[in-house]
């Protein structure tokens, strides 16, 4: 069950689409709303002159205006879920990004970030080192969101029978009951025989779900290409996959299609583990 939702925001276009995914869930699923803003400590600090002979910024002006900006994002937030009619409360806090939204989403159910942005520490990548960094370290349940992302419309459940894909699908009945959203189950399989196998077990996975199941499954080209497109043919506005494949020793960051899914896809991730 999500009783609780934590959204960092930044005040990117990504974080936007983040906060208002996660204002559309909180309310959809009776969920309590949290966000988090973090001054980064990086960028409080007087940067370098590269040799020139200039006086160095004020360590205490930089933080002065580095706060202002996060309070003012966690204003903007606050004030938007208002508007929405959703109560939401915004913390403000110092230090690297990545430990403080992983120490703050222990008290949540459910993580949602912007894919890029500020926070992702590179805006020349779809999953910059900040975002990194978080999926590494923490256990919850994340959805990346992409900028222009879908707020309505089917789930996508990724399904190859790993302990996260099995966690996945237990999160995407809770989802699409709460939201009432159909759901398309994938199943990527060179063996025919064991994609049956495994349609066979996400059908016991799923029998709690109150909203029509409709199983799609492909034995050639990419699985995370196919995924991607039965997304966007299903019009749909979320893909619920394992974090990890069946191989976690091979997959450092994340399952190597989890990965991939992350970055093209046009609808928010969520990455279960």
């Amino acid at each position: 069950m999500i009783e609780t939702i934590l959204v960092a925001t930044d005040g990117s276009d990504d974080a936007s689409a983040a906060e208002q995914t996660a204002m559309g869930l909180a309310s959809r699923l009776g969920a309590r709303l949290s966000a988090v803003s973090v001054l980064d400590d990086r960028l409080v600090r007087s940067p370098s002159n590269d040799g020139l002979a200039l006086p160095p910024f004020p360590e205490a002006d930089l933080n002065a205006y580095h706060r202002a900006r996060a309070e003012a994002v966690a204003r903007r937030f606050a004030d938007r879920a208002r508007g929405e009619g959703i109560e939401a409360t915004c913390d403000v806090l110092q230090g690297a990004p990545d430990d403080r939204i992983v120490d703050k989403i222990q008290e949540a159910d459910l993580l949602l970030i912007g894919r890029t942005g500020t926070l992702s520490g590179n805006r020349g990548s779809l999953i910059g080192a900040t975002v990194d960094s978080i999926l590494r370290k923490t256990n919850k349940p994340t959805i990346l969101v992409p900028s222009g992302a879908p707020l309505t419309g089917p789930l996508v459940l990724g399904f190859d029978g790993s302990p996260g894909s099995r966690i996945a699908a237990k999160l995407a009945v809770t989802l699409a009951n709460g939201l009432n959203e159909a759901v398309h189950v994938f199943v990527d399989s060179k063996d025919k025989g064991r994609a049956v196998a495994r349609f066979d077990e996400v059908r016991q996975l799923v029998g709690g779900l109150s909203v029509p199941v409709r199983e799609t499954s492909s034995t050639l080209g990419r699985p995370d290409v196919k995924m991607v497109d039965t997304a966007r043919e299903a019009r749909a506005s979320l893909i619920v996959m394992g974090a990890y494949g069946r191989n976690r020793i091979t997959d450092y960051f994340l399952g190597s299609n989890a990965a991939s899914v992350a970055r093209m896809s046009p609808v928010s991730v969520l990455l279960a583990r």
